[in-house]
């Protein structure tokens, strides 16, 4: 049974086994998926209405998230510019740095790969955010560090930034709980498509 919205930490653990759960076929299948199509997804929506993009922000996997590196690779061969996020402090937003699949890395906290300190910095034209459940409104639960809240902030009083929440469909949940700091996501990006917050489908339902 899911855990009251009230409780953070026991939600945010139990999404993780309903994540980890999906077992790693599954979540392999669906990340090929998401690489094979993020390109046309893109075109086809009003993702780029400011433009096409030139860079985006992937993250290195972590746990059983969604493995974006596939689809950082796809996005590079349509002519973008990927990056990684970065810690620079606690408390304080991400930082980005230029980085392809098969470029060197460093180990940052947690022991996720970084990119190497001299890599360009970049500010990211849309950031791909990984989390452990979303709902229909855009809303999230991460990890409960808060730096892409922090982060989605900065980069909305400094220019346009499109926020993708990319996730496995089954993440989707009723409700996610808020706080005044939360910032909502743009755009779900899961197996099934590429959906606008406000609109999305409801997990097992059938996509048209």
């Amino acid at each position: 049974m899911q855990p009251s919205p009230d409780n953070k930490p026991a939600l945010r653990t139990y999404l993780a086994k309903c994540r980890d759960d999906l077992g790693a076929a599954f979540r392999e299948t669906a990340s090929r998926e998401i690489a094979d199509n993020v390109v046309e997804w893109f075109a086809d929506k009003d993702i780029n209405s400011a433009g096409p993009a030139r860079v985006v922000s992937g993250f290195y996997p972590f746990n059983s998230e969604l493995d974006c590196l596939a689809l950082m690779a796809a996005l590079n061969k349509a002519e973008c510019v990927t990056v990684l996020p970065f810690i620079i402090a606690p408390n304080q937003p991400l930082g980005f740095r230029q980085w392809g699949p098969g470029d060197p890395t460093v180990p940052g906290v947690w022991d996720i790969p970084v990119p190497l300190p001299e890599a360009a910095n970049l500010v990211p034209d849309i950031l791909l955010v990984p989390l452990l459940g979303f709902d229909r409104a855009g809303y999230r639960i991460g990890y409960g560090g808060g730096f892409y809240d922090r982060t989605l902030a900065r980069l909305g009083t400094n220019g346009k930034i499109i926020s993708v929440g990319l996730a496995f469909s089954g993440q989707e949940v009723d409700e996610v709980p808020r706080e005044a700091h939360d910032v909502p996501l743009d755009w779900i990006l899961t197996e099934k498509g590429l959906f606008k917050a406000g609109g999305l489908f409801r997990a097992g339902e059938q996509v048209s």
